[in-house]
């Protein structure tokens, strides 16, 4: 088996030791979960631009349901995860405020795909997430964030409230816990190849 030196010259290295970065959006409605996930399963400290919630902000921001949440991303999140040598997630967490949609665009450019949290309380809060990618041809999954004391659906069942194709998965999870983040990240891999398809010869 032919070895890789460190003293090889760069230009000597074949393609398959090349390091690759993909890029992935957490999205979703205002307080559903998003800086929480990038928190969870970020290698690196993860970049916040939370703010605190103001007064001006209190008419255009819902908090019906979230009463207890107190900051918002008012630019992204991001973090980092290594899948495996060689492969890496860049993780951009998306503001949930219409006011600051903007953004949105930006941050979507070269995304490989994006995890849609959704909150079964305020199941229609996602909905404008679902219609950003679908119009851009971007694959993404819907996660369903489990808070504590809610009542929990099936993944069928949501994915009818959602009007969702058939090939978009729909997971549950709870986006405090690495190994739930970690796991919506590979399928997320996985769908976006599938639905890439494989390349022509």
């Amino acid at each position: 088996m032919a070895s890789v030196h460190s003293d090889a010259p760069a230009g000597a290295r074949s393609a398959p030791w090349s390091a690759v970065a993909l890029k992935i959006l957490v999205a979703g409605g205002f307080g559903v979960g998003k800086t929480t996930l990038v928190g969870a399963v970020s290698e690196i400290r993860p970049l916040r631009t939370e703010e605190a919630l103001s007064e001006l902000g209190r008419p255009v921001d819902d908090t019906a349901g979230v009463e207890a949440k107190h900051t918002t991303t008012v630019a992204m999140d991001f973090g980092r995860i290594d899948l495996r040598p060689g492969l890496s997630l860049y993780l951009f967490g998306t503001p949930g405020q219409d006011r600051f949609w903007f953004v949105w665009d930006e941050l979507a450019q070269g995304a490989l795909g994006a995890v849609v949290l959704a909150d079964t309380r305020r199941l229609a809060d996602c909905f404008p997430s679902v219609d950003f990618f679908e119009r851009r041809g971007i694959p993404f999954l819907v996660a369903v964030n489990c808070f504590e004391g809610t009542e929990t659906y099936a993944p069928e069942d949501v994915r009818a409230a959602l009007d969702l194709d058939p090939g978009v998965p729909v997971l549950l999870c709870d986006a405090r816990r690495r190994e739930d983040g970690k796991e919506l990240l590979i399928r997320l891999v996985e769908h976006a190849a599938a639905s890439f398809g494989p390349p022509e010869a």
